[in-house]
């Protein structure tokens, strides 16, 4: 038998990419032994984890009835800090921005959402680094970050603010602190925050003057009397273990609890803490709330859910869970022009495509909104992508009241878990709502499993 007749005889196996060593991760093996150094990037995990597209609304039919969407009113304001605050947040919507730096994001990102956040009837917040002049000059309703970086912190903007948010942690990096390469610390960033222009900063992963929860109560009546008691206090966490931090924030005096899942976007840090640290939004929800109904603090401390929030259901699910109101950051960016294929050439400059462009550190962004390069931020309008944030907010707001009529609510603080059900067993289990079809779910009390 010849070589040419072997070969037509037996076929050939079909080539496989390995599931463990797949391509993205060879690329980056190659990339870790040619550098010596670990990956940055911004945005959120991109991993698939158990998230909200994994639940499904029951709408009303004959057990429930529908409200008609042009006769019926869903109402959806929220108010935030009615605690010990004398002067809470009031919202027209549930939907609020999350923080983003003046430094991670250009002066006119940050004028855009704050044009784009007062247009729609929501608060917009600082970040790392400090207050602008155009970010406070065009948000109505400003919550300022206090975070353990103190970067940019002044008691006089804690005064100007409308709230106060302290950062423990974000979604995705809980435990770690945020990067500023120096590409991006220009003249003014640089003075803001007291750092030579040019050189990389890292934030600290925890505040200088607490060790625990008790001097975080400390913290927060120092806040307090700063501002004489007028506005909200609230305490940011990172999803990790939101049973026991949010009751901890609660028992510190904290007027709202903000909880940021791991699908939560950053400026820049570590691919691997991004991936492989935190937990999936939908698995923070319930135990957040099961600790604010066992202290009775349910809805008196707000609850805020962030990380990886797109879409009216989104909101309109976080809420059933349980939440008072959300927050939103990449989705906001995209919003503005975050990833827009318009500049599809230029992405593909920087080695990536449109859709994928996360190297926010660089500064190189197309779009202008994560740099401090004068000419690339000069294409923002920010009285454009204001207008765009706010339809985008308007519209999650209405697809929100969409689903709430449709399974009877006139309020969207009305959705609750019995609207819900799982098409998957984890986030069944996550959620705490049954299964599509049963009324079962993993871990149900009484179940036995």
């Amino acid at each position: 038998m010849t070589m040419k007749d072997h070969d037509i005889r037996i076929p050939r196996t079909v080539p496989i990419q390995s599931a463990t060593f797949s391509n993205p991760i060879n690329a980056e093996i190659r990339r870790a032994a040619a550098t010596g150094i670990y990956d940055i990037r911004g945005g959120g995990a991109k991993r698939k984890v158990p998230h909200f597209d994994d639940l499904l609304f029951l709408g009303a039919s004959i057990s429930r009835y529908p409200l008609e969407g042009y006769r019926e009113k869903c109402d959806t304001r929220v108010t935030l800090g009615t605690r010990f605050a004398k002067k809470p947040i009031e919202l027209d919507i549930p939907v609020t921005i999350a923080g983003m730096s003046f430094g991670a994001l250009s002066a006119q990102a940050k004028e855009a959402l704050g044009r784009g956040a007062s247009a729609a009837g929501t608060s917009t917040t600082t970040g790392d680094g400090g207050m602008t002049p155009e970010e406070r000059g065009h948000s109505s309703k400003l919550v300022y970050q206090y975070l353990p970086s103190r970067y940019g912190m002044n008691p006089d903007d804690l005064r100007r603010a409308d709230a106060i948010e302290i950062v423990v942690g974000q979604g995705a990096k809980p435990g770690g602190g945020g990067m500023l390469l120096g590409q991006k610390i220009s003249d003014r960033v640089a003075e803001m925050r007291t750092l030579p222009k040019g050189i990389d900063q890292r934030s600290a992963c925890r505040h200088p003057d607490w060790t625990g929860p008790d001097d975080l109560e400390i913290k927060i009546l120092e806040l307090r009397e700063i501002t004489g008691w007028q506005v909200p206090i609230y305490v940011k966490v990172g999803g990790t273990r939101p049973y026991y931090d949010t009751a901890l924030a609660v028992k510190a005096g904290a007027d709202v609890v903000v909880l940021d899942g791991m699908q939560g976007g950053t400026a820049a840090t570590q691919d691997v803490f991004i991936e492989h640290v935190g937990l999936p939004t939908l698995a923070c929800i319930r135990p957040a709330v099961r600790a604010l109904q066992d202290l009775g603090m349910h809805r008196e401390v707000q609850l805020v859910v962030s990380g990886g929030i797109r879409t009216g259901a989104d909101v309109a699910k976080a809420l059933a869970l349980g939440a008072d109101a959300v927050a939103i950051g990449t989705a906001a960016l995209i919003a503005l022009g975050d990833n827009d294929p318009k500049w599809e050439a230029e992405y593909q400059k920087l080695g990536t495509t449109t859709g994928a462009y996360d190297d926010w550190h660089e500064g190189r962004d197309p779009a202008g909104i994560t740099t401090q390069d004068p000419e690339l931020a000069a294409r923002l309008d920010p009285v454009e992508a204001g207008r765009r944030l706010s339809n985008y907010l308007k519209v999650m707001t209405l697809e929100a009241q969409t689903i709430a009529r449709a399974c009877g609510h006139n309020h969207l603080h009305n959705l609750e878990p019995e609207d819900l059900c799982a098409l998957t067993m984890e986030a069944a289990a996550m959620a705490q709502v049954p299964l599509a079809g049963t009324d079962w779910y993993p871990g149900k009390p009484g179940s036995g499993y």
